[in-house]
């Protein structure tokens, strides 16, 4: 059973509102085009004014999903705009921390929209902590549901506009293997990374992996390169294929460093790269042997390849050497 301080502690937090985090940019025409291209969207409603224009939204208006992004703090922790709460809105986290609820998984993120954003807007959110759920026993161990709710505003003179609301739910709990008291001190078994799932169709990337090989899907027909790979080309639509042997040369073409929460058995700050081979395709794949604020978009990479709880080879990639 849970503290009685602790879930005192936790229900006078419940419906906090914590203050206003702002968007260092207006939306803008050119946000929105690269990180189309990095997601892959073509759809001319957000990069074709011309055709935006004949449409029912009259302009270009930004993705939807983009909600989150207009207030990013950027490569920095917490580097936000002048004016921007230095409130926590995780202080209930802290708060279990203190009671020996030190661990942490995400449950789930839902984005819902009211409007779609339109060029020039400038945005802000606010957090509630909407609710803490009753102590339960997970397979994970035993811990609360926590439930925070970033609302998004568009300012505005006559009276700012909601706009759409990020929903973000995690488990904070004590492990199920830290419960049981054991009789003699044993060194607690470190958490293994967990497998990837391996289909007919990328069972040849990982086999290439464990020998050490960076291989690359081909279309035989057309010679097109993909990945990930896939059953069917996508330029041609042949079904036939075989594999190249990538140089594992590359650019770094974008990334994030993840600081929070942290999940065993990965490092942390833990950064990951969006990588572009030499051959033209991307990957997504681990850094290494850089720390976060040396990374730099377009710098030269070559992969390195590291094998985890020697069952699983993974390709990492780490500056190239002068």
């Amino acid at each position: 059973m849970a503290d009685p301080q602790l879930l005192s502690t936790v229900r006078d937090l419940v419906g906090r509102q914590y203050g206003r985090v702002y968007a260092w940019d207006e939306v803008n025409a050119p946000m929105i085009r690269q990180w189309c291209e990095i997601m892959g969207v073509d759809n001319p409603l957000y990069t074709d004014a011309d055709f935006a224009l004949g449409t029912a939204h009259e302009g270009l208006i930004a993705p939807p999903a983009m909600l989150q992004v207009w207030t990013m703090e950027g490569l920095h922790t917490n580097n936000y705009p002048p004016g921007s709460t230095d409130e926590n809105p995780y202080e209930v986290l802290t708060a279990m921390e203190a009671y020996g609820y030190a661990s942490t998984v995400a449950v789930n993120s839902e984005l819902s929209f009211t409007r779609p954003l339109r060029l020039g807007e400038k945005l802000y959110y606010t957090t509630r902590l909407e609710s803490v759920g009753d102590e339960k026993t997970t397979a994970l161990g035993t811990g609360f549901f926590v439930t925070l709710i970033m609302s998004h505003f568009v300012e505005k003179a006559g009276g700012d506009e909601p706009v759409g609301q990020l929903l973000f739910r995690v488990f904070k709990f004590r492990p199920a293997n830290a419960q049981a008291a054991a009789p003699v001190e044993v060194a607690q078994a470190k958490p293994k990374r967990p497998l990837p799932g391996v289909s007919d169709d990328t069972r040849f990337f990982w086999d290439g992996c464990a020998q050490r090989q960076l291989l690359i899907q081909r279309c035989t027909a057309c010679q097109t390169l993909r990945h990930p790979p896939a059953p069917v080309c996508i330029e041609c639509h042949s079904f036939e294929w075989d594999t190249l042997q990538a140089s594992g040369r590359a650019t770094l073409y974008s990334y994030v460093v993840m600081h929070y929460p942290e999940v065993p058995p990965f490092d942390y700050p833990n950064p990951i790269g969006l990588i572009e081979l030499e051959e033209g395709v991307r990957l997504i794949a681990g850094l290494v042997g850089v720390k976060g604020d040396a990374l730099r978009i377009g710098q030269r990479l070559q992969v390195k390849f590291q094998t985890f709880d020697d069952q699983q080879t993974l390709p990492m990639f780490r500056p190239e050497q002068a």
